[in-house]
């Protein structure tokens, strides 16, 4: 397994995304649902023995905190693995007080379901709540956190951040279809400041492995597009989920990709393609010349009819 060097630790290509271990259903291709405890377990054993040691999770991702914190635990991995978690949602236009109480509770119920004593990496789920992040920095000072940042969902709060210096890891939307962050060069720029980037749904949510005939009709306008990119993956003798995985590891500024997984064949294919790593550059260039702007609409999981996410 390829790995980037953050913080001093040896971090994993790929990061295990943990919300399916949480939640009923997660993700528009989910067939499975929730894993058992047991299946649960199996998949962390799988992921870390295959060389995976970055895991993500979130206060908002069910009961996801508890069964890893657990899993750790009974594996005895906790202090191999970089966890990275995120703060609950906050209200906007909190004043200091109470914006720092509701961080350091969100931090200390997070710490106590992982069995965790350092959340080595804790982002704000919400960009709107990175104002707040003079409560993690002091979280930081107490030994209680021991990186900062936050998921984006716009360019304009990623280049503001890159731009301020207080964060140190971003995780970004981006995919073979969405290219709107490395396009602007925000991955590169994050990456020359020091700064960790988790690119998130390299497979837009397990859309863009669906065929035509599943994809729900208000999304069909990237029907064309997938049949673009999986005639270019099979001439080059791969599926689309390998050109998708090994694209993102071309990428210039990318730490690693976070890959949410159901079961442990789902996790043993990953790691198979990310042992392959990144793709030819003239592939690479290939697809890029492809792939058209495709509106927000399909980009953006938030964005589609509720029935699709």
């Amino acid at each position: 397994m390829e790995t980037r060097t953050y913080a001093g630790r040896e971090l994993s290509r790929l990061m295990l995304g943990t919300a399916q271990l949480g939640l009923p259903s997660y993700g528009i291709a989910n067939q499975t649902g929730q894993p058992s405890y047991a299946e649960a377990r199996a998949l962390v054993a799988c992921a870390f023995e295959g060389g995976v040691t970055g895991i993500d999770t979130a206060a908002v991702y069910g009961t996801s905190e508890e069964i890893l914190g657990r899993i750790l635990a009974e594996l005895r991995i906790a202090d191999q693995v970089m966890v990275v978690s995120k703060v609950m949602h906050l209200a906007d236009h909190l004043d200091a007080a109470a914006a720092a109480a509701a961080v350091e509770a969100s931090v200390t119920r997070s710490l106590r379901r992982l069995r965790l004593e350092q959340l080595p990496v804790c982002l704000f789920h919400l960009e709107s709540n990175f104002c707040y992040h003079e409560a993690l920095l002091r979280l930081k000072e107490r030994g209680l956190v021991g990186h900062i940042g936050s998921s984006v969902m716009t360019l304009e709060a990623t280049a503001a951040m890159i731009a301020g210096g207080q964060a140190e890891a971003l995780q970004i939307p981006t995919n073979v279809l969405d290219r709107r962050y490395t396009g602007a060069g925000l991955c590169r720029q994050a990456a020359q400041r020091g700064m960790a980037v988790f690119v998130r749904s390299i497979y837009l949510q397990g859309l863009l492995l669906l065929s035509d005939e599943a994809t729900p009709p208000e999304l069909a306008g990237v029907n064309p597009v997938r049949r673009c990119l999986r005639a270019l993956a099979e001439e080059a003798g791969m599926g689309l989920a390998e050109l998708a995985a090994r694209y993102i590891l071309g990428l210039e500024g990318v730490t690693c990709a976070v890959i949410g997984v159901e079961t442990v064949d789902q996790m043993r294919q990953n790691l198979a393609l990310f042992g392959r790593g990144p793709l030819p550059a003239d592939l690479q260039q290939a697809v890029e010349g492809a792939v058209p702007d495709l509106p927000d609409r399909i980009l953006m999981p938030t964005l589609w009819p509720r029935q699709s996410r």
